[in-house]
């Protein structure tokens, strides 16, 4: 019993060093395919890369376990409820200032199907 289970904790080991050293070979293969030509980058090493992956998920997920600082529900809800506090009038007045803010974006869509 304690042999499997200790079978199953190498072979899981193993596995996720094979997926990193795999994860870290596409990047790096990735970053010298394109990077170098399409932006006059440098080509990187395989550490490189697997600090640009570390880099990365510290960017984007955050540090510790469980935290994600940009993620889509915790600033929607705060919107949402900041929304939803608001009067009709203010309201109004935050579509309209949104609506200014972004209508480049729609003016440039609308010219393009005319």
């Amino acid at each position: 019993m304690i042999l499997k289970r200790s079978l199953k904790v190498v072979g899981f080991v193993a596995m996720a060093v094979a997926a990193a050293f795999v994860v870290g070979c596409v990047v790096m293969w990735l970053w010298n395919a394109l990077v170098p030509d399409l932006f006059n980058g440098p080509r990187i090493t395989y550490w490189q890369a697997m600090g640009l992956l570390v880099l990365s998920h510290i960017l984007i997920r955050g540090c510790g376990p469980g935290r994600r600082p940009w993620h889509r529900d915790s600033w929607f809800r705060r919107f949402e409820h900041r929304y939803a506090s608001l009067a009709p009038e203010e309201r109004e007045k935050l579509r309209e200032t949104l609506r200014g803010r972004w209508s480049h974006m729609h003016d440039d869509e609308h010219e393009k199907q005319k």
